[in-house]
């Protein structure tokens, strides 16, 4: 057996070769995880001005620190000469196989966190997206949640929300209102439209600048047609567009002028 003195001496002979290594790499861990902490912590600033979702800060910062400390403990173990080959390879691999597990999930997962770093909307916005309009109630990570005008709620995948075409009704505070009026033919032109011209100016919802417009947009089948364009603010857009349609409706009859529709004349020939 191993007498005490024997002991002692490879006790010794360990803390000599090793200990140095072992001590370096204590203090390459101490001084890693400080200098993680002051990196995670100014990418905290930077996020707070640069007002990122408050959702986001917790997860940016937190997968920063599990990727920083990672990298720090693969340090840590080859410098104690463990062989960390195999264990990169295996973690790439498994990596590797819940990546492509996961591919639509993660597609989801980086949608969402584009959208929170480059905001194309916010809550409490009316978008037109993936064959569905509404208003954004909630953004999450995976998925964006909208409310319908009929009050139906929409979850859509940010997957594809990130990278399709999207319209944002509520990024600019007008918008311009467009109307096709049309008039019989052989009514007066200059009557009907000082009509129009009136009904735009008695609504006070529709602005003065820039200035409405109104042109003989179409000779068509049944109908001469007016063009009318107007300016209001975004949330009077429905509400002066269904007004105005009604308001043209009664007045143009008021006034002796005829709303055309569709007409077929038939012709019938006795045979002798």
């Amino acid at each position: 057996m191993m007498d005490v003195q024997e002991m002692i001496t490879l006790v010794k002979d360990i803390s000599l070769e090793y200990g140095p290594t072992l001590v370096a790499a204590i203090a390459v861990w101490v001084i890693g995880v400080w200098v993680i902490n002051l990196v995670v912590s100014g990418l905290n600033k930077v996020l707070e001005k640069g007002k990122v979702d408050p959702s986001l800060k917790p997860f940016l910062c937190s997968m920063s620190t599990i990727i920083l400390k990672v990298m720090l403990g693969i340090t840590v173990l080859g410098m104690l000469s463990i062989q960390m080959t195999s264990f990169v390879a295996i973690l790439a691999a498994a990596g590797l196989a819940v990546g492509m597990a996961l591919s639509g999930t993660l597609q989801n997962f980086a949608g969402g966190v584009m959208i929170l770093l480059f905001k194309p909307f916010k809550v409490g916005d009316f978008i037109d997206a993936q064959g569905y309009m509404g208003t954004v109630k909630e953004i999450q990570i995976f998925n964006s949640i909208l409310k319908t005008a009929d009050n139906k709620t929409i979850i859509i995948p940010n997957g594809g929300l990130s990278t399709g075409s999207m319209v944002n009704f509520s990024t600019e505070d007008k918008r311009r209102v467009d109307w096709t009026i049309g008039v019989a033919y052989g009514d007066d032109l200059d009557k009907a439209r000082a009509v129009i011209k009136q009904l735009c100016d008695n609504d006070e919802r529709i602005l003065k600048d820039p200035e409405v417009v109104i042109v003989v947009a179409a000779l068509a089948d049944s109908s001469v047609n007016f063009s009318v364009r107007a300016w209001v603010n975004a949330p009077d857009y429905w509400k002066v567009f269904w007004a105005m349609n009604e308001n043209v409706y009664k007045t143009f009859a008021k006034e002796g002028l005829n709303i055309p529709f569709p007409q077929m004349d038939v012709h019938l020939h006795k045979e002798k």
